[in-house]
């Protein structure tokens, strides 16, 4: 997007801290527009303040970020209620650099923020900051303009939720890799036992089309379910003609569609005891404005 003010010079703190200003609202948001919006209204507050009077630039910047987000969120809370279909976030195409930061990567999974989306936007906020970028309570006490002691209890109670939803599933990429190619592979040559036979037993599948375009109103359930879902949508005219290709998709190894130039869904599975446990289908187009179209990929 392009900054109505001048771009921030390379030494200012604003461009020091952008990635992490970046990473916070987009684990408070779900989305690369609403956190990319949000760095925008966050920059053009920081164009227009008198520097001598903030003493810590990262403080400020991150409390601005933080309570913009929040802003934000209450209102996508609303909207979000009458989505049609399931809601999955928006997803990001990570660098390999970013994706191994075995601190943070786990927190910007899909999964992770589908969890997320459980929480009130407060507890969201204090459970970011707090667990994954380490700031303590008195220093979220500071951001959020609440006591250190409320700010203690919020922090308890997400942690309590986000465990108790948090889904078990294994994090090894190499594993992921391998079993994504023999399901894509098995769902290209259209055999039903094949695919099943990658799917755990109690498997669950999401496609996000947002109205958008075609996808499950509703979460599907089981192996049978989901493997017949699947060779279906694969039947219809023109999704064999589409690129395919690997990547990382928020720190996890994912797969991109693409057709014309144009990208067309991208897919996550998580795995437990080396069967799919999940599978994650963000179809909605206006969730992959962000992203780039595969380039290279074979075809199905």
């Amino acid at each position: 997007m392009v900054d109505t003010f001048r771009a921030p010079a390379q030494d200012d703190p604003f461009t020091e801290y952008r990635r992490l200003l970046f990473a916070t609202a987009y684990r408070m948001l779900g989305t690369v527009a609403d956190a990319e919006d949000v760095l925008q209204d966050a920059w053009l507050k920081w164009a227009g303040v008198d520097r001598g009077t903030v003493v810590h630039p990262k403080s400020y910047l991150v409390r601005t970020v933080t309570n913009l987000s929040l802003n934000r969120l209450t209102s996508a809370r609303a909207t979000r209620e009458s989505y049609v279909g399931p809601w999955l976030p928006e997803p990001l195409l990570t660098a390999p650099d970013v994706a191994e930061e075995a601190e943070t990567a786990d927190s910007v999974s899909l999964a992770m923020l589908v969890v997320l989306e459980s929480l009130s936007p407060i507890e969201r906020a204090v459970f970011v900051l707090r667990e994954v970028f380490g700031y303590s309570h008195a220093e979220i006490a500071e951001v959020l303009d609440r006591s250190e002691a409320a700010v203690r209890q919020t922090a308890h109670r997400a942690k309590a939720q986000v465990q108790a939803r948090r889904p078990r599933y294994d994090t090894d990429d190499a594993e992921r890799r391998q079993v994504t190619e023999k399901f894509l592979a098995a769902c290209a040559g259209g055999d039903l036992n094949e695919v099943m036979a990658l799917l755990a037993p109690d498997v669950t599948a999401w496609s996000d089309g947002g109205g958008k375009v075609t996808a499950a109103r509703r979460p599907l359930y089981g192996p049978d379910h989901v493997a017949r879902w699947l060779l279906g949508v694969l039947a219809k005219p023109g999704v064999r003609d589409q690129a395919v290709e690997f990547t990382k998709v928020n720190g996890q190894s994912g797969v991109l569609f693409g057709l014309a130039d144009q990208p067309t869904a991208v897919l996550v599975l998580d795995l437990a005891d080396g069967r799919i446990q999940g599978l994650r289908l963000q179809l909605n187009p206006d969730k992959l404005r962000a992203v780039a179209p595969p380039t290279g990929g074979a075809s199905w």
